[in-house]
């Protein structure tokens, strides 16, 4: 199958906490308090090493995208960018997210682009639908056996780019920002997950989203340049492909003050220099 559409794409999450009572047997109304058992619960069953919930226990606070149309001649595949966003409503609830994006996908048959979004982002994604009762039966059905969503190797439907930068773990799997900073990209600035969880509680949905919209882009950019190193995309085109970044940015920055943010913090990585 080749696809038409480029779907990169990142979530926020905040821990669940209304499943730690049917976890852990607590008693417990507080939040924080929850957050800390949850928390508690993960240092116990890692012997302490590790207090980030697994998939399961994490609630989808916002799903951040980057959509672009794929083009193919004889040079290879170039890309068209349409829009960044995020979905639903600031105040949509989890279920609306999650509806928004799996009825969204199954109508596009996207090339689906993320960062550890294999190790992550599906697979919260997958278990929030399942406890929401939401189906997605062309995510398992579309494809076949070597070539499909749920195909770890199958780079031209989910290109999991921790995974394809690392060789599937034949070398270190590094961070977003790690690379970032590498390639002269902004990578993670102002904010980080880590504030997430306070920020939802104070209602700053908005600033998440946009955080979230930030991580999207710099997903972008490593996915261009790794195409670009593979040749799958011309060196010409992935200038085009960034000064299409670049435009976008401009033409809304003024509406949407993070991507200047992101075009400031683009320039000092780079040192102005953002095409190759």
């Amino acid at each position: 199958m080749q696809h038409q559409t480029l779907f990169i794409f990142d979530i926020e999450t905040v821990p669940d906490t209304d499943s730690v009572r049917n976890l852990t047997g607590s008693a417990e109304v507080d939040k924080v308090k929850l957050r800390q058992e949850l928390e508690q619960y993960h240092l116990d069953i890692t012997d302490g090493k590790n207090s980030f919930p697994r998939q399961p226990f994490h609630k989808v606070v916002a799903i951040s995208f980057l959509e672009a149309e794929i083009h193919r001649d004889a040079n290879g595949e170039h890309y068209v960018l349409k829009e960044l966003r995020s979905g639903g409503k600031e105040d949509a609830k989890e279920k609306e997210l999650l509806e928004g994006f799996f009825k969204y996908l199954e109508k596009s048959k996207a090339r689906l682009v993320s960062f550890n979004g294999r190790t992550f982002d599906l697979p919260v994604l997958r278990y929030r639908a399942m406890v929401h009762g939401l189906q997605a039966k062309w995510l398992y059905a579309s494809g076949d056996k070597w070539n499909s969503y749920m195909s770890r190797y199958s780079l031209d439907w989910h290109c999991d780019l921790l995974e394809a930068l690392s060789d599937f773990g034949a070398s270190a799997r590094i961070k977003l920002n790690e690379v970032c900073a590498v390639l002269g990209f902004p990578g993670k600035f102002g904010v980080d997950g880590a504030k997430v969880s306070d920020m939802y509680e104070e209602g700053r949905i908005k600033e998440i989203r946009d955080y979230c919209e930030t991580d999207v882009l710099n997903t972008y950019l490593v996915y261009l340049r790794h195409m670009q190193h593979r040749g799958e995309i011309t060196t010409a085109n992935y200038n085009d492909s960034i000064g299409a970044v670049l435009s976008m940015i401009d033409s809304q920055k003024e509406d949407r003050p993070h991507l200047g943010e992101f075009f400031e913090a683009w320039h000092d990585a780079c040192g102005g220099k953002f095409t190759i």
